[in-house]
Order: structure tokens, then C-alpha cells, then sequence
């Protein structure tokens, strides 16, 4: 049994179900009251946050590689970038850590492939939607098309992500815009929708609607238990 670290806080409101979705299945998969051995390490994104907008990465990167050395230190043995978009970094901060990053991006792309899904609709932070890191390895790697929403659509799903669903702000003008954006997105030819943020699925649920949904929280949480484990036993959501 591998111990995961967890490098957290962006934001915290997802890290929160990291933690809960890892320990869930640990539960559920020994049995009885057993829970996950993880260490984690959760940042301050008001000082994550500016830095991301004045495209300061190299200073982002610095941060996280600390955090994860530190989580390192700590005996952790694989790590969890708790986020997408700092997946953008995740090359950076393998040149400084011994023990492996588990993907959240190629953790996706085996359950979008598992449906049988080549096309699908990818939210997320303006970083996300916009930068090669995410649907370049999606497409690269795993030869998955990416659809993502129009200039205006982005510029409003990143400002719920930055300025609501940081602080708890569940909103229902914001839940009828995202699936408005879904439906989209499937008009446009999407099988299936990527939730890109970790922060979506805290919003938009997959009960809400009938278009498949990929809660990459969830399928990275179950993936880092799967690996603790040492288990090769698909997600279901």
C-alpha cells in the first residue's frame, strides 16, 4: 500500500474532495474502518492565483516544486497535483521529485477511451481550454479531439472558477450557463464533456443532465487509490 501526497489548495474547496473521494474508496475497497495513508500539502491560492495572472509560471513553478519535494520528504509515494491546470507545470516538477505524478490528464483520456468517445468538450480554467498541455497530450497521447467553447464562453466559465467556486459560491445562474455551454459544445459534435477544473463537479453533476460527464476530481481520486493499491480496476462514476 502506497502512501499518496496530496498537493493541494488549488483550491481548497476541491482539495476537500480529494480527500474525501480517496478515503471513501479506501474504505469501501478494504472494508471496515479503514482510511487512506496520505500526506498533504495545501498552498495559499491567493498566492497562486495573481501569479497565474501575470503569467508568472517560472515563480508558480518554484512553489510546487518546493510543496512537493516537501510532500516527498514526508514519505509520500506517489504524488496528486490536486488540479488541471497545474498539470501545466507537471513536466517541470517530475525534474525535481523521485516518486511518479499520477496524470490527471491521462487518467481521463482511459475513461473518455473505456466509452469508446473520440471527441469531447473540454471546461476549465481560461489556462486549461486555451494551452497545449491539456488537449495536445489528450490529442498526442491518446488521439482524443478536444471542442472547446467560443472567446465569450471561456472568459465567463474562467471567472466562476476564479471568482465563485473558490469561496463555496454555488450559483444557479452559473450552473444554467455551464450546461447551456454543454449543450454546446455537444451540438458541435462533444460525446462527452471533461469537467477540466476540479472545482465543476462541485457545481455541474452528472444527475443535473444526461450528456456523459468526466469528473476529473473523482477519476483522479479513484486513480490514486487504484495506484496505492496497486489495482488496474477501471473508474465508474
Amino acid at each position: 500500500m502506497k502512501i499518496i501526497g496530496l498537493l493541494g489548495g488549488m483550491t481548497s474547496e476541491s482539495s476537500v474532495e480529494y480527500y474525501r473521494i480517496i478515503n471513501e474508496t479506501f474504505r469501501e475497497r478494504l472494508g471496515g474502518i479503514h482510511s487512506a495513508p496520505c500526506v498533504m500539502w495545501s498552498v495559499d491560492f491567493g498566492e497562486i492565483e495573481p501569479l497565474m495572472k501575470e503569467g508568472k509560471w517560472d515563480t508558480i513553478t518554484a512553489i510546487l516544486v518546493d510543496r512537493a519535494q516537501k510532500i516527498e520528504k514526508a514519505g509520500a509515494q506517489l504524488l496528486v497535483i490536486c488540479t488541471n491546470t497545474m498539470h501545466k507545470l507537471a513536466g517541470a516538477i517530475q525534474e525535481h521529485i523521485s516518486i511518479p505524478i499520477l496524470s490527471i490528464i491521462d487518467a481521463t483520456a482511459e475513461q473518455i477511451k473505456s466509452r469508446e468517445f473520440h471527441t469531447v468538450g473540454l471546461l476549465g480554467t481560461r489556462f486549461t481550454m486555451e494551452q497545449e498541455f491539456y488537449k495536445g497530450r489528450l490529442k498526442d497521447e491518446h488521439d482524443i479531439d478536444v471542442l472547446i467553447p467560443t472567446p465569450d464562453e471561456r472568459e465567463e466559465i474562467h471567472r466562476v472558477l476564479v471568482e465563485e467556486l473558490p469561496v463555496g459560491k454555488l450559483l444557479e445562474s452559473s450552473r444554467k450557463k455551464y450546461w447551456q455551454i454543454i449543450h454546446g459544445l455537444v451540438e458541435r459534435g462533444a460525446q462527452g464533456i471533461i469537467l477540466g477544473c476540479t472545482e465543476i463537479p462541485l457545481l455541474v453533476k452528472q444527475e443535473d443532465g444526461d450528456i456523459p460527464l468526466f469528473d476529473t476530481t473523482y477519476i483522479h481520486s479513484v486513480a490514486a487509490v487504484d495506484r496505492a493499491l496497486r489495482e488496474d480496476a477501471h473508474v465508474s462514476q
